[in-house]
């Protein structure tokens, strides 16, 4: 009689079959918004808003003090008409600063605009962020996150310059993790692997951009991703429950870092653009 091969002892499955760091995160960002909703007052969420959210006119002002005026009229021309003495007074407070504050290059992912943007982002943040972390590990992870909401925000202050609206979410340092995910989880199989089927498949090294390119799958990702993202900046989409529209050029920036950057994070390989 043929012997039957040996299977490892299944473990039990855990709930959230997740990488730590990944759990982690998205329970800090879900512990925020609800310290911000059911917690804070209104005016100390205010504060925590204008302390950490990114605000694009600020570091415009602060490079160059001429520009107020011209914040101050972008602010009171934008938007509903309604709103626009509201707009206009955020502005000029704005203004008025004359504070960088260069930590909101980084805060700014910390906070969401309600539940949904929150949840929404935390479900890409769990697909695409665990792969990574598997892959990198904790720090390196935590590292591209950190490069992409960065590159985001620096590409969404020089793309809108003169907006005084805050800018809030995790969405760049997410794109920045799809990008450096697309770089191996759509690799086809080995081939010539002849391990057993319960076994790991033995380790690949992420694929270089002229691979990636001959790749459909990935190829077919990258452009959903890209047209999408310029769709909702070109016709200003908002986000499905949201009023506010998505800021599409710091997805865009926090995607390029991530792309970029990820070669040389791997832990696994040298780098291999």
């Amino acid at each position: 009689m043929d012997a039957s091969p040996e299977f490892p002892r299944q473990s039990r499955v855990p709930v959230f079959n997740m990488p730590g760091v990944v759990t982690l995160s998205i329970g800090l960002l879900m512990a925020i918004q609800a310290l911000r909703e059911f917690v804070l007052p209104d005016t100390l969420d205010i504060r925590v808003v204008l302390d950490l959210a990114l605000v694009p006119a600020r570091w415009t002002v602060w490079f160059d003090p001429g520009k107020a005026a011209d914040v101050i009229q972008a602010a009171a021309g934008a938007g509903d008409p309604d709103m626009e003495a509201a707009r206009e007074a955020f502005a000029r407070y704005i203004t008025s600063e004359h504070a960088l504050q260069p930590w909101t290059l980084g805060t700014y992912a910390l906070l969401h605009g309600s539940w949904m943007h929150v949840i929404f982002n935390s479900v890409w943040l769990a697909a695409f962020g665990s792969p990574v972390a598997r892959r990198c590990g904790a720090w390196r992870y935590g590292l591209i996150a950190l490069a992409g909401t960065v590159a985001g925000g620096l590409l969404h202050v020089m793309v809108d310059p003169l907006s005084a609206g805050p800018l809030v979410g995790a969405s760049a340092g997410i794109s920045a993790l799809m990008a450096a995910a697309a770089r191996f989880v759509f690799q086809p199989p080995a081939s010539g692997y002849t391990g057993q089927p319960w076994q790991l498949p033995p380790h690949r090294p992420a694929e270089t951009i002229p691979e990636l390119l001959r790749n459909r799958t990935a190829v077919a990702f990258l452009a959903i991703w890209l047209v999408t993202n310029l769709l909702f900046g070109l016709v200003s989409v908002p986000l499905v429950g949201e009023n506010a529209a998505i800021a599409w050029d710091a997805h865009l920036g926090g995607f390029i870092a991530g792309f970029l950057l990820f070669p040389f994070l791997d832990r696994r390989e040298t780098a291999r653009i």
